[in-house]
C-alpha cells in the first residue's frame, strides 16, 4: 500500500474525479460514507449523541457530510462549525445547505467565548483542519483545539488530527482517541512523537481510483497483512533440511549467550532447515543443553569471541547479538565482514563496533541488513532533532552505503537505497529483553531460506510483530517475553496463509 504526500494525494482525488467522470463533491460524499460506516459501527455503544467541530476547508465538508448522515439514522448531532476562515471550499459550502435542509442542529463558531462547554459530550467527532496545514496555529482554530484537548472525550479524527503537520513536527493538535484515515496512509501518522496525537489508526476505503492511485510516484510504503502474506513462499512438497537453507549465528560472550540461544531458535521457527551457532566455549553446553536442535562451533576462547571461522557453508548469518566489545572481537569481526560476502544481519554489539571503526562500514556488502534499536542508531547516523530528520538522516545513511536499516519502534521503519517501508504489525508487548535478538534471527532465517534481503527484512519485522497482535487476547503485555515471540511464530504463518488464500485485506 502506497504512502502518499498530501500534494499526491490530491493529485489522486483530481484524477479519481476526472477518471470517474464524477463532482468533487461526490467523492467528498463517498469519504464521508466509509467515515459514517466506521463510526456507527464501533461507537453505537458509547452513545448516540454526537458533537461534530468542523472547518471551512474540504476536511470541514467532510465531517459536515457525516453530521447529515448521522442525523439521518437518527442520532443526536451537534454540529459547530469553526469559522477559521470567511472563505469556506465550495463544497464545505454545498454540504452546509445539505445539513440545514435535513435539519441538522448548527451552530458556527466565531470567536472563543462562543466555544460550547463539553462537560456533557461523550463522542466528539473531530473534522476541523485538514492536510493542507502549512503553518502554526494560532487565534480561533489554537483555542478550540485547546478546549477540546482539555475536555479529555472521545474524540474520533477524520482523515487527520486536527493541526497535525505532515511534514514537520507537531507542537499542537487534537489528541484522537482514534485516527480514521482515508485509504491512503500518510507517514507522519506514524511517527513515535506523533502516536498522542493520533491514537488508534483506522484505515477506511473510500472508493479512490485505482488507476489514479498506481500512477501516484512515491518511494514510502505501507506493508498490510495481505502484501505480506503474498510474499510467503510456499514449501515445496519435497522441500527438506538441506533444501530450507542454514543459518548461521555469530555472537555471545560469557553471562550473554542467551541472546544468540533466542536468535537460534527464532530462525529455526522461521522456515530454514539448520542453525549453527559460533560462540566462545562458556556457550556450547548452555546451547547443546537448551537447544538440541542446533549445532555449535566454538571459538578457541572460553569467554568471548576471538577470531570468526567455519568450517560449514551457511546461507544466511546474523552477527553481534551478545557478543561484546573485547579488543579481540573487535579485531574479529573487522577481518570477517572484509571477508565475506554472504547475506547478513548485523545487531547489538556488532553495531557498535562499527560505529566505532566508522571505515568498516564500507566492507559491507550490498543490501547487508542493520537492525538498531535508537541508541545505536544514533552512533551510526548521529543525533536528530525530529522524527522526520531521523528518517533523512536514515535514509541518506542507507544510500550512502547501500543498506538496508530498520528503525525499531511501534510503527518500524525499514529503509533502504531506495525507498521507506512502514510496518503494520505489533504492540508495545515487544519492548521486552531479548526482543531485537529473536527479530535478528528470524530475518536470518529468512534469507537463509532464499528470501531477497529486502523481502526477508518485511517479513521478519512484520512476523515479529505480529506475534503481539495475535497474543494480545491471551498474554498480557506486560507479561509477554521474548520467547513468547517464538512460540507464536507458526500461528503468524497460519494466519499468512489463511489471508493470503482469502485474498483478505486486513489493515
Amino acid at each position: 500500500m502506497k504512502i502518499l504526500t498530501a500534494n499526491a494525494i490530491r493529485a489522486v482525488d483530481a484524477k479519481t474525479i476526472e477518471y470517474n467522470e464524477i463532482f468533487s463533491h461526490e467523492l467528498m460524499e463517498m469519504a464521508a460514507r466509509a467515515f459514517f460506516y466506521h463510526f456507527a459501527s464501533k461507537y453505537s455503544c458509547h452513545t448516540n449523541v454526537v458533537t461534530l467541530f468542523c472547518g471551512t476547508g474540504n476536511n470541514g465538508g467532510d465531517g459536515i457530510a457525516v453530521a447529515r448522515m448521522l442525523h439521518t439514522v437518527g442520532y443526536s448531532v451537534k454540529l459547530f462549525i469553526v469559522e477559521i476562515s470567511n472563505n469556506y471550499s465550495d463544497d464545505c459550502a454545498l454540504n452546509i445547505e445539505r445539513a440545514e435542509k435535513a435539519g441538522v442542529d448548527i451552530t458556527t463558531i466565531t470567536s472563543v467565548d462562543q466555544i460550547p462547554s463539553l462537560d456533557n459530550v461523550n463522542v466528539i467527532i473531530d473534522a476541523i483542519l485538514g492536510t493542507g496545514l502549512s503553518r502554526p496555529l494560532n487565534g480561533l482554530a489554537k483555542d478550540v483545539l485547546e478546549i477540546i484537548n482539555r475536555a479529555q472525550k472521545i474524540v474520533v479524527s477524520l482523515d487527520i488530527p486536527s493541526g497535525l503537520f505532515m511534514d514537520k513536527p507537531t507542537s499542537l493538535a487534537i489528541n484522537a482517541t482514534e485516527t480514521v484515515t482515508f485509504q491512503i496512509p500518510k507517514l507522519a501518522l506514524f511517527h513515535p512523537l506523533n502516536d498522542q496525537f493520533v491514537g488508534l489508526l483506522s484505515i477506511v476505503d473510500i472508493g479512490l481510483d485505482s488507476k489514479a492511485i498506481t500512477e501516484a510516484d512515491t518511494d514510502m510504503y505501507y506493508l498490510t497483512d495481505a502484501s505480506m502474506a503474498d510474499k510467503l513462499v510456499p514449501l515445496a512438497k519435497y522441500s527438506h533440511k538441506g533444501t530450507q537453507g542454514h543459518a548461521l549465528i555469530i555472537g555471545g560472550s560469557i553471562g550473554k549467550i542467551g541472546s544468540i540461544t533466542l536468535a537460534l531458535k527464532a530462525a529455526l521457527k522461521s522456515g530454514c532447515g539448520l542453525v549453527t551457532a559460533l560462540v566462545p566455549q562458556c556457550g556450547v553446553s548452555v546451547i547443546q543443553s537448551s537447544f538440541p536442535e542446533a549445532m555449535v562451533v566454538q571459538d578457541k576462547n572460553q569467554t568471548h569471541l576471538s577470531s570468526i571461522s567455519y568450517d560449514i557453508n551457511p546461507s544466511a548469518i546474523a552477527i553481534g547479538m551478545g557478543m561484546g566489545q573485547h579488543n579481540d572481537t573487535k579485531k574479529a569481526l573487522g577481518l570477517f565482514l572484509q571477508n565475506t560476502s554472504i547475506p547478513m544481519v548485523i545487531d547489538a554489539d556488532a553495531l557498535n563496533i562499527l560505529a566505532d571503526n566508522y571505515d568498516w562500514i564500507s566492507y559491507l556488502k550490498p543490501n547487508t541488513i542493520l537492525t538498531p534499536h535508537p541508541g545505536e542508531l544514533s552512533r551510526l547516523i548521529g543525533n536528530w532533532d525530529d522524527d522526520f530528520h531521523k528518517i533523512a538522516l536514515t535514509r541518506e545513511f542507507a544510500r550512502k552505503y547501500n543498506l538496508i536499516v530498520v528503525i525499531k519502534g511501534a510503527h518500524s521503519l525499514i529503509i533502504d537505497s531506495n525507498n521507506l517501508y512502514v510496518n503494520s504489525s505489533g504492540t508495545p508487548a515487544l519492548a521486552t529483553a531479548g526482543s531485537g535478538d529473536v527479530l535478528s534471527g528470524i530475518i536470518a532465517g529468512l534469507l537463509a531460506q532464499g528470501y531477497e534481503a529486502i523481502i526477508a527484512t518485511q517479513l521478519g519485522i512484520y512476523i515479529h510483530g505480529m506475534t503481539a497482535n495475535i497474543t494480545s487476547d491471551t498474554i498480557n503485555a506486560r507479561s509477554f517475553i521474548a520467547s513468547d515471540i517464538i512460540d507464536n511464530i507458526g500461528k503468524v504463518y497460519d494466519r499468512m496463509n489463511v489471508v493470503k488464500n482469502t485474498d483478505d485485506l486486513v489493515l
